[in-house]
């Protein structure tokens, strides 16, 4: 027998599974081409600082889109720690780009993204007993 939530679940899903693929493409395209997508949606190119910025923009919107995806919702923020850690760390070694708190959030970020995986495996770990 249905019962009357299952309709309006069923929806939730697929709601939930067009926004995830709407804010994962949106990021991605903010991570790989911040500038063109300034472009059409603000009538202006990002340039300097913006363009950096508008790449961890991105990776939000990608651990965005995996937390609405099906499945578990700490897998968005463990999307987001360990892309944004890399990034971070990248423009550091290779971006010339080093404010007085950029390493301090990868080690941050990267404490983050270790506690995330501790966590998850040890949620499983505990189910399966």
């Amino acid at each position: 027998m249905a019962y009357p939530s299952d309709g309006k679940s069923n929806a939730m899903k697929r709601v939930l599974i067009f926004a995830a693929v709407g804010e994962a493409g949106t990021g991605l395209a903010l991570l790989f081409l911040p500038s063109h997508v300034g472009l059409l949606l603000l009538g202006k190119e990002l340039t300097g600082i913006a363009s950096p910025v508008a790449r961890v923009a991105g990776i939000a919107l990608i651990g965005l889109g995996v937390a609405c995806w099906p499945g578990p919702p700490q897998a968005g923020m463990l999307t987001y720690s360990a892309a944004v850690t890399l990034y971070l760390a990248y423009l550091g070694f290779a971006g010339g780009l080093s404010g007085i708190l950029l390493w301090p959030m990868v080690v941050l970020h990267l404490i983050l993204t270790a506690l995330l995986i501790w966590a998850s495996t040890s949620e499983k770990q505990q189910f399966s007993l």
